[in-house]
C-alpha cells in the first residue's frame, strides 16, 4: 500500500509586507484621528472609548489590540473594522497608536 503525506506548515504574515503605500498611510492616518478620534477623543486622550495614546497601550500585545479593531467589542460601540481594513492595514494602525500620532 502507498500512500501520499501532504504535509502543511504554517505560514507567519508579517506585519510589514505588503508594503502599504504614503499614501494609504496617509489616508489610514486621517481614519484614525477622524473616525476612531469620534469615541476616543481627537487626541486619543479617551471619550466614549478609552484612551489610546502611546502610554495607554504600553505593555499590550499587538496581535490583541488588532483583533479588537477587525472584530470590534460585543456590547460596546466599539465597531468591527474587518470590512473596511486589511489585516496589514490595520497591524499598521496599531503600530502608530503604540508609537503615537505625529502632530
Amino acid at each position: 500500500m502507498t500512500g501520499t503525506t501532504l504535509l502543511i506548515l504554517p505560514v507567519a504574515i508579517s506585519a510589514s509586507s505588503p508594503i502599504i503605500s504614503e499614501d494609504r498611510k496617509s489616508e489610514l492616518t486621517n481614519l484614525v484621528v477622524q473616525d476612531c478620534g469620534s469615541c476616543h477623543g481627537l487626541t486619543m486622550k479617551g471619550g466614549l472609548g478609552p484612551a489610546l495614546l502611546p502610554e495607554n497601550l504600553e505593555g499590550r500585545v499587538p496581535a490583541d489590540l488588532a483583533g479588537i479593531i477587525l472584530d470590534g467589542r460585543p456590547g460596546t460601540p466599539m465597531p468591527p473594522w474587518r470590512p473596511e481594513l486589511s489585516e496589514q492595514e490595520v497591524f499598521w494602525i496599531v503600530k502608530l497608536l503604540q508609537e503615537g500620532i505625529p502632530q
